[in-house]
């Protein structure tokens, strides 16, 4: 067990998920947020700065919201790892810090960044994590593992705490490559949960019997139990944002552009989504898809 508080860069919901599965580990943390409030509420002794988490762990969860701030984020570490011997606890005999990134990011700037990083002083693991915050919290995430297996090895505690159920998937960047193409299914899945259910209620169909019943048929996927009772009860309180699912789907069609392939159910989930960032829906779960379904008439 790591004597020394992991750092958190990124307090917003997959932030203090982790932080929930680091403490009820036995693990201590420290949060860094550009919003001190939300590093505060991790708990511990919030940092002032990236150089302080530095100073202060060996391990850092990087939860960030885009691959500029990792590379940002990444960056300020490196910056800061060599002022460590002074006044740190770690002491100059310290071995690499770790960075662990839990973000959804371009595969192929994570890996360029991977391929930058001077190991001797950083190691950095690649795990974004499927399933929403509100999964992660509760330890049913699964983690998508990429980079050098070593360097996993060496922070296991801090990953078994995180994901339990993980995969390792090669080279930096297949964690982020898998993580798009699960996310493009869930997307899928759930707006088509949610077209499925303002259809069945325009018939006239009580939602709540419906939603069992499509439980018990062959259409069943995992999102019926995760949106389903959110989407019927308006429960729009966020476990993962529209704003973040624009992101991620943005990403995707970026990235399906640079292949030369076409997503064009990716390409109209996107349209729904804008749809509700353009109604003031950003913050919202991305549950939240059904208000713009039922829009849409």
């Amino acid at each position: 067990m790591t004597p020394f508080p992991v750092g958190i860069i990124g307090c917003g919901l997959m932030g203090s998920a982790c932080a929930v599965r680091l403490k009820a580990a036995g693990i201590a943390v420290t949060g860094y947020d550009i919003d001190p409030a939300k590093a505060a509420a991790l708990g511990g002794t919030p940092a002032a700065s990236i150089a302080d988490i530095a100073r202060r762990s060996r391990t850092v969860v990087l939860a960030v919201f885009n691959t500029e701030q990792v590379e940002n984020a990444v960056d300020a570490l490196l910056a800061a790892l060599p002022a460590r011997p002074e006044g740190s606890p770690l002491g100059g005999e310290a071995p690499p810090l770790t960075a662990i990134c839990v973000s959804t990011c371009d595969p192929d700037r994570i890996a360029a960044l991977a391929a930058r990083i001077p190991a001797a002083r950083l190691r950095f693991v690649e795990m974004p994590v499927s399933g929403t915050s509100d999964q992660t919290a509760r330890g049913d995430a699964l983690g998508l593992v990429g980079g050098d297996p070593a360097a996993a090895d060496a922070v296991k505690d801090v990953l078994d705490a995180i994901c339990p159920r993980r995969h390792h998937l090669g080279a930096a960047g297949n964690g982020g490559r898998a993580k798009l193409a699960i996310n493009l299914i869930l997307g899928i899945n759930r707006a088509a949960l949610a077209e499925g259910l303002v259809f069945a209620e325009r018939m006239g169909l009580p939602l709540t019997p419906f939603l069992a019943v499509a439980r018990d048929s062959a259409a069943y996927s995992q999102i019926m139990d995760v949106k389903g009772d959110k989407m019927i009860a308006g429960d729009f309180t966020p476990h993962g944002k529209i704003a973040q699912t624009l992101k991620d789907f943005s990403l995707m069609l970026e990235v399906a552009g640079k292949l030369g392939q076409q997503l064009p159910l990716a390409s109209t989930y996107t349209g729904i989504v804008e749809g509700c960032m353009q109604a003031g829906e950003a913050e919202l779960d991305n549950a939240a898809v059904i208000r713009e379904i039922r829009r849409r008439q």
